[in-house]
């Protein structure tokens, strides 16, 4: 086997990373994976994610975890309610008889993020993740890597793999290609005890999601665990908005006033969520790699999820072209087509490339549709299609 008596190095605990260590595990190969976070028990912030069949329910079922997804994802969060911007409710699927129908290509359950963190942790041999770890650069060192920490000694690995997102420290070491920005951007809030602070809301979104249009504006949002909501406020800006638009992120009454003035035909039902937002507001410029990119393979350093290909949020493939990545990568270095790794990571690359760019492609075409002055009626229609599948 080509990773026979090779230390693989993971830099990044993400889904990616973890579903990657997992897979590469289950086929005896040495694996560490590095994390920043000081520990299991930090953190997880984001919305829930919805996992399709295809992608990350089947990198999930690759590693013999499927059945701890099942026991533990969000019944109903997939679940979708869309209305104008006056808060009238167009569409709405709760009323349809649900079925837990996995295998499926168009049922895509959503689990929270530290909950699918908590299976893939559980599921990796002790000692696989070296938490705390502020990962720097990396320098060759033989025919390996030598990693740099801020707060760490210098490890020695064969193979690198980035799954550190879209700030990645390793994708440098293989292009200089660069995001760019796709046009919109979203303002993030968190509510919690949400059923309390935000009753409106909560009765208009009843556990799953919501999805308003009006007048080239969004407001997108979904049910998170512990009786959470994450919303966004999801518009066209200039790339520099944030440093003009002279808003304290951090005060719930400067957002609110921002809010009423720019989104001014909204109805006030909205107001609340800004009213009992969790302060500081979160800005999400929304950028994408270039549809053409790629790179000359090196022989053992490669990147997976947004490191590699990011994308907008808005065909919901983020995570689970992480997951389908590190699938890809796990079965291409572990297979015996290949004579070298190098010759497997161009494989893996290749792959990834093209998927990768016809998906980003869709993402930014959706976020076009959903910020466009129709949005309400082209949303409804690919909903109403869609329902009797």
């Amino acid at each position: 086997m080509l990773l026979q008596n090779k230390q693989i190095a993971i830099i990044g605990g993400g889904p990616g990373g973890l579903t990657l260590a997992k897979l590469l595990q289950l086929k005896g190969v040495e694996v560490k994976v590095y994390e920043r976070d000081l520990n299991k028990n930090a953190r997880v912030q984001g919305s829930p994610l919805d996992l399709h069949d295809e992608s990350g329910l089947a990198a999930l079922r690759k590693a013999g975890l499927l059945d701890d997804f099942k026991n533990n994802f969000m019944v109903g969060a997939d679940q979708s309610t869309i209305t104008n911007h006056k808060a009238e409710i167009f569409f709405s699927d709760h009323g349809q008889k649900q079925d837990e129908n996995f295998g499926d290509e168009h049922f895509r359950p959503e689990i929270d993020r530290g909950v699918l963190r908590k299976i893939l942790l559980e599921s990796l041999a002790p000692e696989t993740i070296i938490w705390d770890s502020h990962f720097l650069s990396i320098a060759k060192q033989d025919e390996g890597w030598l990693l740099h920490f801020k707060n760490k000694e210098s490890v020695y690995a064969d193979i690198v793999i980035g799954a550190d997102g879209v700030n990645s420290k390793i994708r440098p070491f293989l292009t200089d290609i660069k995001a760019f920005y796709s046009g919109i951007t979203m303002l993030e809030g968190n509510v919690y005890e949400a059923e309390k602070k935000v009753p409106n809301i909560s009765k208009i979104l009843r556990g799953g999601k919501i999805m308003a249009f009006g007048n080239e504006q969004d407001i997108l949002m979904g049910q998170k665990a512990n009786g959470e909501i994450g919303f966004y406020a999801s518009f066209k800006a200039d790339e520099n908005w944030a440093a003009t638009c002279g808003i304290n992120f951090a005060d719930q009454s400067d957002v609110l006033k921002w809010f009423k003035k720019e989104y001014s035909d909204w109805s006030s039902v909205w107001y609340e969520l800004f009213e009992n937002t969790s302060t500081p507001f979160i800005l999400r410029p929304i950028y994408c790699m270039p549809l053409d990119q790629n790179w000359k393979t090196v022989k053992n350093l490669t990147i997976i999820g947004d490191a590699a290909h990011l994308m907008p949020p808005f065909a919901g493939e983020g995570v689970n072209m992480a997951m389908l990545d590190a699938l890809e990568l796990s079965e291409t270095l572990t297979s015996s087509q290949f004579n070298t790794i190098e010759s497997a990571i161009s494989e893996y690359e290749k792959n990834m490339f093209k998927r990768a760019s016809k998906i980003a492609q869709e993402s930014l075409e959706n976020g076009e549709r959903m910020h466009s002055e129709n949005a309400l009626t082209t949303m409804l229609d690919f909903f109403n299609s869609h329902k009797d599948i």
